[in-house]
């Protein structure tokens, strides 16, 4: 403050409310960057779950097309192997015709409903399948 002559004297009081009001505006301060910085981690959290989820929506349209494509891989294998199995079949059925006389003779007589004289022929029918 200043006297009648013009110059300082006790400074003191202006000086703490100086210290009083920048403690006030340091603690203000201080709220807020607590606030703005607990906004920040919740505005983060909430960005981190949204990433999230987008990653796992678009995962689950190749999921489905994964599992689909599995299945009809399984399905090629079963017939695969039906295939291969027939195949071993009709080759082991040709080659018992080239090289065994009897079992051409057995296959000949069924297929062409003969018989030998004095034989019995017994026929069963299949059940349709």
């Amino acid at each position: 403050m200043l006297d009648a002559s013009g110059m300082l004297t006790n400074c003191q009081p202006m000086a703490a409310r100086r210290k009083k009001v920048s403690g006030v505006k340091l603690k203000r301060l201080e709220a807020q960057t607590r606030v703005i910085s607990a906004a920040n981690r919740i505005i983060f959290a909430v960005m981190g779950l949204i990433l999230g989820l987008a990653v796992v929506a678009t995962a689950l349209p190749q999921q489905r097309r994964l599992k689909d494509l599995e299945f009809k891989l399984a399905q090629v294998l079963e017939a695969e192997k039906r295939v291969l199995a027939e195949k071993d079949y009709r080759e082991t059925e040709y080659l018992a015709l080239k090289e065994d006389p009897a079992f051409l003779e057995l296959k000949a007589t069924d297929r062409l409903n003969l018989h030998r004289a004095g034989g019995k022929v017994y026929r069963f029918k299949r059940a349709e399948d």
